[in-house]
């Protein structure tokens, strides 16, 4: 039988209030006497019943991440960020991956709602009318991070994404390339609509026209990059430049084109977005869009925090810098 807050109240000749606010790290106990039930905890093996404190506390102190891919370099650094912050406020985080289908992330939802988490953080690729449905109809609060919501009723964490597609477009017009290229993964996730359209302004501030072949929409993948620049190669008027909507996908244009014999930077420059770890490890090294993941996560659990506790939140949009970093596959 499982050891109960009772056997260990009789056998540290205490009362079960004692071990209560021993086990919640209440300072109203003598040291000697929480030393006696750490050690009889520790004897018995006693584990408190989480789900029963949530019910005296009416918390559970149990936070619910959605994310679209647990796989994902950038998503993985994001979640360090929330983990962290969430240690700070002594909650457990209940990590789910949805791979990135609308289906999948409304059951997932309604699983942490279930569950009943204090709260929830998301991050998918296109919140719809259903997504704003369910975390309307919430009884806890649920924050976005890295993902818009074009209704601008969910707080949220990001970057401003369109500002940064402009300046990599720009970085690239000013170093003399009369029409970069653009790869991206579906134009149905709103961050990506933001992306192409810094794109467009860029290229008509310098008076140029939309070139339609110069545009790939291929997926988020390493192997869409791949696809993509092995597309703009074959075609007879050649890209100079590309700007690429993920290091993944800059990863591929890179040894696409290299598998091609092509030479990065002197036959056709690459620019990437997020700055992960695969932005160094690449040869050429890859000029990006800094995104601060970390800090996404980070902000956007902080932020969270704020909402359970019931605080004054005086921006429920927080819009984070970004910066570029120049290094080889560009020149």
């Amino acid at each position: 039988m499982s050891i109960t807050i009772y056997d260990v109240a009789r056998e540290a000749n205490v009362s079960m209030a004692t071990v209560s606010r021993v086990v919640n790290n209440n300072p109203n106990v003598k040291p000697t006497t929480r030393k006696k039930v750490l050690e009889t905890i520790k004897r018995l093996g006693y584990r408190p019943n989480a789900v029963a404190r949530g019910l005296a506390s009416k918390k559970t102190t149990t936070i619910g991440a959605i994310i679209p891919d647990i796989s994902s370099i950038f998503f993985s650094e994001l979640v360090r960020g929330i983990e962290d912050i969430a240690k700070m406020y002594s909650y457990n985080i209940i990590l789910s991956n949805s791979d990135q289908n609308k289906e999948n992330e409304i059951q997932l939802i309604n699983t942490m709602f279930e569950k009943q988490v204090d709260g929830i953080l998301f991050m998918g690729g296109n919140v719809t009318e259903e997504h704003i449905e369910q975390f309307e109809t919430s009884s806890v609060p649920v924050v976005l991070a890295a993902t818009y919501d074009e209704t601008d009723k969910i707080p949220s964490v990001n970057i401003d994404y369109e500002a940064a597609a402009y300046e990599a477009t720009k970085f690239l017009i000013d170093r003399g390339h009369k029409h970069p290229a653009f790869v991206s993964g579906q134009e149905s996730i709103q961050s990506n609509v933001f992306k192409f359209n810094g794109y467009v302004r860029a290229l008509e501030e310098s008076g140029m026209e939309i070139n339609e072949d110069f545009v790939i929409r291929d997926g988020y993948s390493y192997d869409a990059g791949i696809a993509s620049v092995n597309r703009l190669l074959d075609l007879s008027e050649k890209p100079t430049a590309v700007f690429v909507a993920s290091d993944e996908m800059a990863l591929g244009v890179i040894h696409g084109a290299q598998d091609k014999g092509f030479n990065v930077p002197d036959d056709i420059e690459v620019f990437g977005f997020n700055n992960t770890r695969l932005a160094t490890m690449v040869r050429p090294t890859l000029s990006t869009i800094i995104q601060p993941m970390y800090d996404l996560g980070a902000v956007a659990m902080r932020l969270l925090t704020k909402y359970m506790d019931k605080e004054d939140v005086a921006e429920s949009k927080v819009i984070l810098p970004h910066r570029i970093v120049e290094r080889n596959s560009t020149k």
